[in-house]
Parts: structure tokens; C-alpha cells; sequence
């Protein structure tokens, strides 16, 4: 299968709108582990998820994992530039973003926080104008 640019832009699109404002409760941001690697599976065993594939293509791997209430998106790339083509994209409809080498979890704060206790990484955050009363609202800064 092969997915194009604007495929990758309504995915990411889709998993931001569509997780917002689930989740629960967060981690201790003081105890980051080193940024996991690794495929799609892998990831998600460190995660404790069972991962519902959603994408298997070329370029990205994309599932939705759940943990309770909790559910995010788990994504893969084949490339760096892949991911941060995804990324820029993605972003400009809010949400929060647990960041990798060549993967991505997307999800409620408080759930992609909670899950840097399991795979490291760096937390990013999209659009303010998407995300209501979110950090850059407030002047914070993650990761």
C-alpha cells in the first residue's frame, strides 16, 4: 500500500481530533528512561499495549493501543524525514506527542506523559489554537 502525503496528514489529523480529552492519570516526569527503539510491537510490549493495527504500509505503521480508559496511537517510520514530514503536519491540529527515534505516540496529555515513563522520548505539542488552555497558552514547556 502506498500512502501519500495527504493520507499521512488525515491520519494524523483523525488520531489527535479523535483522542482528545482521553485519558487519565499522569507519571512522574523526574524518571525518563532512555528513548525506547525498536518496531511497532516492540514498542507496544514496553508500553503494555495490544496493538489494533491500523496502518501497515511502507512508510508508516500505525495502531491504536489501549490501557484501561487510556488510548493513544502508536506510530512507526522507515525514515527520520518521514516522521517529522508527519509530525510538521500532524501538529497543526493540536494534540500531544510523545516523540522517538522513527516513532510516534499521539494522544491526551496526561496519557502520553504517563506513557514516557515506559518508552523516554521527548513530548511535543501541537497548534495552540488547537489545544485549549494547553502550554503554550500557559507559557510551559516540555520535555
Amino acid at each position: 500500500m502506498r500512502v501519500t502525503r495527504p493520507m499521512l496528514a488525515l491520519t494524523g489529523a483523525v488520531a489527535a481530533l479523535a483522542l482528545a480529552g482521553c485519558g487519565s492519570g499522569g507519571a512522574d516526569e523526574d524518571q525518563v528512561p532512555p528513548t525506547a527503539t525498536g518496531s511497532l510491537e516492540h514498542l507496544a510490549a514496553e508500553a503494555k499495549c495490544e496493538p489494533d493495527m491500523q496502518t501497515d504500509a511502507d512508510t508508516i505503521r500505525q495502531a491504536l493501543c489501549r490501557k484501561g480508559d487510556e488510548k493513544y496511537v502508536l506510530a512507526t517510520f522507515a525514515t527520520d524525514r518521514g516522521q517529522r514530514e508527519w509530525l510538521n503536519t500532524a501538529k497543526g491540529y493540536g494534540g500531544y506527542y510523545l516523540v522517538g527515534r522513527k516513532w510516534v505516540a499521539v494522544g491526551e496529555e496526561r496519557t502520553v506523559t504517563a506513557l514516557r515513563s515506559a518508552l523516554g522520548g521527548t513530548m511535543e505539542e501541537g497548534s495552540e489554537h488547537m489545544n485549549p488552555g494547553g502550554s503554550h497558552n500557559q507559557g510551559g514547556h516540555h520535555g
